[in-house]
């Protein structure tokens, strides 16, 4: 029987333990979207798998200039980004950890002002998300996309296999798809939102399409074992209403690249960052759709978590807003000890505040 601190082996990766550090939009990269020595400090803090984190997913980083969404989130697709990346990567392996970078094009939630030139942004369809994102301007609604044409989609397959090439250049131990929470790919998933009558629309072997395209693609350029998946299958963050029939949708998604060998599918449980229960799910059937490593999300505490590993109900378990607060989390939970409270005005921008200045139980001891 395995325990939430054993060692796990995601595809070609090898993670000290089972812990996960969810991926945490922080609002700090610098000009060009290039992440800095505050964020070097960051993820160092949280990488030693015997206090912190058995794997890193770092923060969602866009994966061309057109895919981004928020105001100050860091790319990877420029020399300038791979170079700063290479930096955080050395830091987490030289404190044993291990991590992925998580590949992100937002679609419809993003404003004219983060967008090259000011155009609008791309999505499966032109109706605009009922929802908001980060600016100069502070949060305003976002903007309305126009549906990508046809001859437009395998740009945006190959925008994901260069991002996930300069991931591995970068020296990250692999890379995971953002299919979740309402961003392009699950734009293109949910019949909510996919409103096309082309080959990426309608019934839901055309709606899975560009899923599967990505996946392919990424895992043929850097290897399936190396390749990792977040999904989201009821979340109705941004604007993303229910699938007419989302345990289906998502059991064929993954049947789809079943053969492909993935790290990895990291599943977020009901509303990304609330109720569990949002809507009904039975994500123990869909496991049985994929043979890899099955990471669950989403609300989970300290016993939630170890019943979780304890059951085989999942192989691993990822903390969000607890990692933010608590470097060593690793740690506290193997010590049942206390949690930093977390210092919410300082979760999105700005400096070390609420950001590396959280203390560890060993200092807080002394």
């Amino acid at each position: 029987m395995s325990t939430l601190f054993d060692p796990i082996r995601y595809g070609d990766i090898d993670a000290g333990s089972r812990i996960v550090m969810a991926p945490l939009t922080r609002n700090r990269a610098s000009a060009g979207q290039v992440p800095n020595d505050l964020m070097v400090e960051y993820y160092r803090q949280r990488a030693n798998p015997a206090t912190g984190a058995g794997l890193i997913v770092t923060e969602a980083a866009q994966i061309c200039p057109e895919g981004q969404g928020y105001l100050d989130t860091p790319g990877i697709y420029s020399p300038e980004q791979v170079a700063a990346w290479r930096r955080i990567a050395e830091a987490i392996h030289a404190e044993g950890g291990r991590a992925v970078i998580q590949l992100w094009h937002v679609g419809r939630i993003s404003h004219v002002s983060l967008q090259p030139g000011g155009v609008a942004p791309v999505s499966s369809t032109a109706r605009p998300a009922k929802s908001k994102t980060f600016t100069a301007d502070g949060f305003v609604d976002c903007s309305a996309p126009r549906a990508l044409r046809t001859d437009e989609i395998p740009g945006i397959v190959a925008a994901y296999v260069h991002a996930a090439r300069c991931a591995v250049e970068a020296g990250f131990d692999g890379v995971e798809v953002h299919a979740a929470n309402g961003y392009l790919i699950e734009q293109f998933l949910r019949d909510s939102i996919n409103d096309r009558t082309d080959a990426y629309g309608g019934s839901p072997e055309n709606r899975v399409r560009l899923f599967v395209e990505v996946l392919t693609a990424v895992a043929g350029a850097i290897g399936g074992g190396r390749t990792g998946v977040r999904i989201s299958p009821v979340t109705p963050v941004n604007d993303a209403a229910q699938d007419s029939d989302a345990q289906s949708l998502y059991a064929l998604a993954l049947d789809k690249v079943a053969h492909l060998g993935l790290a990895f599918v990291h599943v977020v449980e009901g509303q990304t960052g609330g109720a569990r229960d949002v809507a009904p799910f039975d994500y123990a059937a869909l496991r049985r759709h994929f043979a890899g490593a099955w990471i669950v999300n989403n609300g989970y505490d300290r016993e939630m978590a170890l019943q979780a590993v304890a059951s085989g109900a999942a192989d691993a378990v990822a903390f969000g807003r607890p990692f933010i607060a608590n470097p060593d989390l690793g740690l506290r939970l193997k010590r049942g000890a206390a949690l930093n409270a977390l210092n919410v005005p300082k979760l999105y921008g700005g400096g070390a505040e609420g950001y590396t200045d959280y203390p560890t139980l060993d200092a807080a001891s002394a």
